[in-house]
């Protein structure tokens, strides 16, 4: 069956929440502790977190302004579309964005938003990275450029390298790159020296290595976790688990998610990655009905201004704008 533009956008938004929503209880688990709780994860109960409400938030700015789109535009975004309605503390935000939110507050302007506080180098983009690629499918670069743009308000260095391998990567994938492809694609617009490669890289031996000694889970967090830091959401890490995870899924959807899912950390956000790419790989009728039919429109518990939208009308209109 031959998979248009549009089935692979559906697939991809629509893999990205289904990874959200069955990532979301095992966030900040252990492997062993996910395997004692359910066994093996598999299922989906209830919608997802933020992730899937700044993915939508990510292709409303692309939808607005195309290639064209400023870190200005981004950050008249939050100003008048994020902060406004946030009474009170932010809920389910990420750190990054936690922090572009006050530095915007206090006056501040990109970079320097992204760069004033201490969680540049969160997931925060790199989960919300998927609709630069759909926009720019088949041009990896434009994709990693694109992110970067909407990065430099939240984050900074290894965050935005993270949000430039995810972008670069689903862009590949919706070409029907294979896998490895993919994931190559996601390299080639980051740095060979950079935390996010180096990590990817070895990943991608412990995905190449099966046989290795121990399970694939406990080397793949040996390779990349960083076991003294305090959060979860390190972008190095996440997007290497979820590149390893789409690949030990052999870029098929349900098996990229649960792989991804199970690996634990910041669970919700690896899923999601790893459901984006491999949705824009195999396209919408790959992800399971079991889970579709649990994806509804989000609530916007942490963005109001996302509420009532759902992902599949959302990828609709990126394909329109492209």
């Amino acid at each position: 069956m031959t998979l248009t533009h549009r089935g692979r956008a559906r697939g991809c938004l629509l893999g990205l929440a289904a990874g959200d929503a069955l990532g979301r209880p095992a966030e900040n688990l252990s492997p062993e502790q996910i395997a004692a709780r359910w066994g093996r994860l598999t299922e989906i109960d209830g919608g997802g977190t933020d992730d899937t409400e700044y993915t939508i938030f990510a292709a409303s700015l692309l939808a607005r302004h195309g290639h064209a789109l400023t870190p200005q535009d981004v950050a008249l975004a939050y100003r008048q579309e994020i902060i406004p309605l946030v009474d009170g503390p932010m809920k389910g935000a990420g750190f990054s964005e936690l922090g572009a939110v006050q530095a915007l507050r206090r006056g501040l302007e990109p970079p320097l938003t992204g760069q004033w506080h201490r969680h540049g180098w969160s997931d925060g983009l790199a989960m919300r990275a998927a609709p630069y690629g759909i926009f720019a499918a088949g041009d990896p670069g434009e994709a990693a450029r694109l992110v970067e743009i909407d990065g430099s308000v939240s984050n900074a260095g290894e965050g935005i390298l993270g949000g430039r391998a995810v972008a670069g990567a689903v862009a590949a994938a919706m070409t029907g790159a294979s896998p490895q492809e993919v994931v190559a694609a996601g390299l080639a617009v980051i740095p060979e020296d950079s935390w996010t490669a180096r990590n990817v890289n070895r990943a991608r031996e412990v995905v190449l290595d099966p046989a290795g000694s121990g399970g694939v889970a406990a080397r793949l967090h040996e390779a990349v976790v960083v076991r003294h830091y305090p959060w979860t959401d390190l972008a190095p890490e996440a997007v290497a688990l979820a590149f390893a995870a789409y690949l030990l899924g052999g870029g098929e959807v349900e098996e990229s998610v649960v792989v991804a899912a199970n690996l634990g950390r910041d669970a919700d956000t690896t899923a999601a990655i790893a459901g984006a790419l491999a949705g824009a790989g195999r396209g919408e009728a790959a992800v399971p009905d079991r889970w579709a039919r649990q994806i509804g429109p989000v609530e916007g518990r942490c963005l109001p201004v996302t509420a009532g939208r759902h992902v599949l009308d959302v990828a609709d209109q990126l394909v329109e704008g492209t």
